[in-house]
């Protein structure tokens, strides 16, 4: 009954066991490699949570382990690297800690392998122990788990190994047994091709929390235990863990203190059972009517923390409200511990990444927070000490965001797509009432194409594609689901609505719905400052509209003009879209089908890429908006970023990431139609890619609200800001603004 004493230490350091690689006696088929004083390298996988094939990489030099900078990292270092470790290939790689932050030295730094080195020693790098990272730079790579033939050295997984990869609740209760997710159950942990159960001697709560965030849920709950030991009496049960001793902060029990059992015992925990835990879901995971209450109320309260920019639930750039307005949080000292704050107070588990870099794209507005450090225990971000940002220290290219463990919901084994050129695109099946079909293309859109990429857990949609002949793979005929509407934020299809029968104009298979998905997204905002800034009213002869009026820039009652005598009043501003996402923004259209506009000289490549519209304060429409067809191109960028697109010549068109496209005020089309407006106060509207014609990751900040008061003369516009960046409650106060005294804007 001895065991291998698990330690829990500083956060960061190792759980679980090494794995060693000695180049000393290598194979033929194994790669080598001695450092510069020629003795033989070692490395090795560290680091939680992990599988056996990845985690942070380790070189034993000198005398001495250290890790690899990620700086300059690429995915032909981990190839190498993984070869050093008897793996055939890598399959990624990690930066930023993921795995944790090593201790000693930091022996490589600016590493730069082609991919076909035999070993790490002859890729270009600052050499050994030069670096100017610290260790939360520790790069980590993920292994194809295959083994290289014949590779005879000692990177195997010790059947005694001090870490825990995967643990889950068998459900025992018949009613638990019936639902996802699964919230109360017997705790079992992978041992082998099988599971064993942990015994409960001086089993707390806190143990308890740390398995439920695990498994995606923000808090534990008590059970009843007498059930439970009446089926242990019942059955032969298998320990691997005791004496686990959590704090309760913990994102994963390999940093808790515990125990193994040599091998599988079922002659122990004497006097005990298996541990048994009950966790309690978040709102938007829970069931029954009296959950169902819980998440309207919570839906009610003023929330004051949010996720923006991920693909699925759980994930994304982490925003606070702080004095009535939405902002992001620098990524200085962020780590799992604040991370996980912040998913369990969502309603989420605890942390499975902490993301630097503005991962999840970058924000707009305030950077309200910056060394956010929380002890792991706080029920709220605000809790946790943290510093106020100033204009030097942080920008949104270091905007913070977590990824959040989440229940298993088994949303994925109901839809699957065939045909495509690659895993992520396809025609669309999918499981209804215990049978697999196809979905009807008539209405299908960019929204139901979101909600099919984030259930297939494949990242944002691409294009909803509506033809899907030349996807014919599979021998699946039958449509199942027609009408299907969503809103885009659905976690599956099931969650939208649709008919009841099957009703579509269309039943061939050629008609069925597809999806091309990607792991990345671009996401467009209006720079609302400078609307504010730059709008006036001008009197525009019609002699000098004609290239206008043919594009439908003017309201309808300019074709009842008496052309070329009279004007229009026109209100005009200038507008600066910044793509702030993680992929270019590209029109839908092909360059076959841009169409040419001679009056302007160049092609319009997407027909409505924003709409201008004068609003009064119940919503109607006084002046009708202009449905604007644009030219993309980069107009200006960020000093890093060079520019792609160009309208001259038939360039390709687009807004790269971290670029914008600038329409100045004086050019055609940019303005609102006045010219029948009567005085008074009204809001002005400007919606970016208002049909979803083009996949973003966040569709919420495409529209930017101003208020402004009109006199018959001048125009007042002020209050200029994008759809979401202001609270519930100050989001109503401008809703109900009755209008200004006089031009003194406060």
């Amino acid at each position: 009954m001895g065991g291998v004493r698990g330690r829990r230490e500083l956060f960061g350091l190792l759980c679980g066991v090494w794995l060693w690689v000695s180049a000393a006696e290598p194979s033929p088929p194994a790669p080598t490699g001695q450092s510069r004083e020629g003795s033989p390298l070692q490395f090795r996988l560290a680091g939680y949570p992990r599988k056996h094939n990845e985690g942070r990489i380790e070189i034993f030099h000198n005398q001495e382990w250290g890790t690899i900078c990620d700086d300059d990292f690429t995915l032909a270092n981990a190839h190498v690297l993984c070869r050093h470790l008897g793996f055939v290939a890598a399959t990624g790689w990690t930066h930023s800690a993921k795995y944790g932050k090593g201790t000693g030295r930091i022996w490589l730094d600016n590493v730069n392998c082609g991919g076909s080195e035999k070993s790490v020693v002859e890729c270009r790098s600052r050499g050994w122990g030069n670096s100017d990272c610290s260790h939360e730079e520790d790069a980590g790579v993920i292994c194809k788990d295959e083994r290289i033939a014949g590779f005879v050295d000692s990177n195997v997984i010790e059947t005694e190994q001090n870490q825990v990869e995967e643990l889950h609740l068998r459900p025992v209760v018949s009613q638990a047994k019936r639902s996802l997710p699964v919230t109360e159950g017997i705790v079992e942990v992978r041992y082998k091709n099988s599971w064993a159960q942990i015994c409960d001697a001086n089993w707390t709560s806190q143990n308890s929390r740390v398995i439920c965030g695990m498994l995606g849920f923000p808090a534990e709950k008590k059970v009843n235990r007498n059930f439970y030991r009446l089926y242990a009496q019942r059955h032969q049960l298998s320990y691997r863990l005791h004496s686990v001793s959590c704090l309760g902060n913990e994102v994963h029990i390999s940093m808790c203190s515990f125990e193994f059992y040599r091998s599988n015992a079922t002659g122990v925990c004497k006097g005990g059972m298996p541990a048994v835990v009950g966790c309690v879901p978040g709102p938007l995971f829970a069931t029954g009517s009296a959950q169902k209450k819980k998440r309207q109320q919570k839906q009610q309260g003023q929330k004051h923390l949010r996720l923006k920019g991920g693909a699925k639930p759980g994930e994304g750039r982490v925003e606070v409200l702080k004095n009535n307005e939405w902002g992001t949080i620098c990524d200085d000292r962020w780590n799992l511990l604040s991370a996980s704050v912040v998913c369990r107070e969502l309603g989420f588990g605890s942390a499975k990444e902490a993301l630097t870099g503005a991962r999840m794209g970058q924000g707009m507005g305030p950077i309200h927070m910056n060394e956010v450090q929380c002890a792991g225990s706080e029920r709220s971000l605000w809790s946790c000490p943290y510093k106020n940002i100033t204009q030097e220290a942080c920008k949104h290219s270091e905007d913070a965001g977590v990824r959040c463990n989440v229940p298993y919901m088994g949303y994925e084994t109901t839809i699957r797509i065939v045909g495509g050129r690659s895993a992520f695109e396809g025609r669309v099946e999918v499981k209804h009432a215990g049978r697999w079909g196809t979905v009807c293309s008539s209405g299908w859109s960019t929204t139901e194409a979101m909600v099919a990429c984030r259930q297939l857990s494949l990242g944002y949609a691409m294009h909803a594609v509506t033809e899907t002949w030349y996807w014919d793979a599979s021998n699946v005929t039958e449509m199942v689901l027609s009408g299907v509407k969503c809103t885009g934020q659905e976690m599956t299809l099931s969650h939208c609505q649709h008919h009841n029968a099957v009703n579509c104009p269309k039943t061939g298979t050629r008609f069925a719905a597809g999806v091309i998905c990607s792991e990345t997204a671009s996401d467009l905002l209006l720079h609302a400052p400078l609307v504010q800034e730059t709008a006036y009213i001008e009197d525009r002869p019609l002699h000098m509209l004609y290239c206008a009026a043919e594009e439908n820039c003017l309201s309808s009652s300019a074709r009842n003009a008496n052309w070329p005598y009279g004007h229009r009043r026109l209100l005009r501003f200038s507008s600066q879209i910044h793509n702030n996402g993680r992929a270019d923004f590209r029109p839908k259209a092909g360059r076959h089908s841009w169409v040419w506009h001679e009056c302007h000289g160049h092609y319009h490549s997407m027909d409505i890429f924003t709409h201008y519209d004068l609003l009064t304060a119940n919503g109607s429409k006084v002046a009708e908006g202009h449905k604007a067809s644009f030219c993309l191109e980069d107009t200006e960028c960020h000093e890093d970023v060079g520019k792609r697109y160009e309208c001259a010549n038939f360039g390709e068109q687009g807004i790269t990431v971290g670029c914008w496209d600038l329409y100045r005020h004086d050019i055609d089309c940019q303005w609102i139609d006045i010219t029948d407006v009567q005085p008074g106060n009204y809001i002005l509207q400007v919606v970016i890619n208002p049909r979803y014609e083009v996949a973003e990751s966040d569709f919420t900040n495409n529209a930017m609200k101003c208020n402004c008061k009109y006199d018959g003369h001048r125009i007042w516009v002020h209050s200029c800001h994008i759809g979401d960046a202001l609270s519930d409650e100050a989001s109503r106060r401008f809703e109900q603004y009755p209008g200004q005294l006089n031009n003194q804007v406060v």
